[in-house]
C-alpha cells in the first residue's frame, strides 16, 4: 500500500520560491499519479497540480505559469515548486496518490497529513 508524507512547508516571503516534497512508500509508487492540493482557512480544498506516472503534468489556474512538478521514482519523491509566491498561496498543502491521473479531489484515495505554508508580505 502506498503512503505519502509532505514536507518543506514553513514561513516564506511573498515573491520567494518554495519547494515542497512528497515522500512515498510502497513498492508500486512508480505506477501512481501524485496530486497536490491546498486548503486555506475557511476555504475548500483546491487542486494545485498533478504528475502522472509518465510525468505528464496538470496545474490549477491559481499557480499555472509559476509552478512545476517533478518526480524521482528511484527516491520515491515528488516535488512541487511554486515561484513568485503570493499571500493567497498561504495554505496547508497536501499530496495525494492514486493510479488515476486527475485534477479531481475525489479521484485520490491516498492522502498525506499536509504541510503548512505561511506567506508573509
Amino acid at each position: 500500500q502506498v503512503q505519502v508524507t509532505e514536507s518543506g512547508g514553513g514561513l516564506v516571503q511573498a515573491g520567494d520560491s518554495l519547494r515542497l516534497s512528497c515522500a512515498a512508500s510502497g513498492p508500486t509508487f512508480s505506477d501512481f499519479a501524485v496530486g497536490w492540493f491546498r486548503q486555506a482557512p475557511g476555504k475548500e480544498r483546491e487542486f494545485v497540480g498533478a504528475i502522472s506516472w509518465n510525468r505528464d503534468t496538470l496545474f490549477g489556474e491559481s499557480v499555472k505559469g509559476r509552478s512545476s512538478i517533478s518526480r524521482d521514482n528511484a527516491k520515491q519523491m515528488v516535488y512541487l515548486q511554486i515561484d513568485s509566491l503570493r499571500i493567497e498561496d498561504e495554505a496547508v498543502y497536501f499530496c495525494a496518490a492514486d493510479r488515476r491521473f486527475s485534477r479531481l479531489i475525489t479521484q485520490y484515495d491516498i492522502w498525506g497529513r499536509g504541510t503548512q505554508v505561511t506567506v508573509s508580505s
